[in-house]
């Protein structure tokens, strides 16, 4: 797996490029601002860009634009936002051409690098990775009274561990449930948030799209 870095704190930058590199994954480039990612993609074509939300000049949303762009332009380009701020209208910008390939983590609450180099293998391969805290301030800052308010306590779980990126298999360990139940309760979700059977379209991340929406 090949990936660019963007983070504009160098001490933080080199960390993570360390850490990958003792995981076996090879960062192309590292950079510190937007203008450079954008370029360090369109060279190198990585697999994924990890991304920092805030980066130079403004420190506003700089990186958020650089991921947009490379979403647009780079399609086959997973895109991992790494930030400590929770903005969800930044990730529903982010995800309004797709899920896919999309993941979403904070800093300070990834404790383990093999949990994240294995979010970041799942982005890289058209998946998707969501910090839990930021499932649940999506599904808290909804303004729309829509079929996500008709998702009972179980399935809304379900659907955080969805966003995610689990396997079936893996929510059923979490919500303590066998696999079975967890694919009624996926059915229901689907049915509920109007899905049906689409040869084009990946209902899981259509599902995760719905509340993303919700919360723009």
């Amino acid at each position: 797996m090949r990936v660019v870095i963007a983070e504009d704190s160098a001490i933080l930058r080199d960390g993570l490029v360390q850490l990958l590199a003792l995981r076996g994954v090879e960062v192309a480039a590292a950079v510190g601002d937007a203008e450079s990612l954008r370029a360090a993609v369109a060279e190198h074509r990585p697999d994924a860009a990890v991304v920092d939300i805030r980066l130079p000049p403004g420190h506003t949303d700089e990186g958020l634009r650089a991921a947009v762009a490379i979403r647009r332009d780079h399609p086959g380009t997973g895109v991992l936002i790494f930030s400590q701020y929770v903005e969800t209208k930044y990730a529903a910008q982010l995800l309004g051409g797709g899920a896919a390939g999309v993941g979403y983590l904070l800093k300070e609450r990834v404790v383990d690098i093999g949990e994240f180099v294995d979010a970041l293998e799942r982005v890289a391969a058209g998946g998707t990775a969501l910090d839990p805290e930021v499932v649940t301030q999506f599904f808290g800052a909804g303004r729309r009274a829509d079929a996500l308010d008709t998702l009972t306590p179980r399935e809304r779980e379900v659907l955080a561990q969805m966003a995610q990126g689990r396997t079936n298999q893996a929510i059923a360990a979490a919500c303590t449930v066998t696999e079975r139940a967890v694919e009624k309760h996926i059915a229901h979700i689907f049915t509920k948030l109007d899905l049906p059977p689409s040869e084009t379209d990946h209902r899981r991340v259509l599902a995760v799209l719905r509340y993303m929406e919700a919360a723009g």
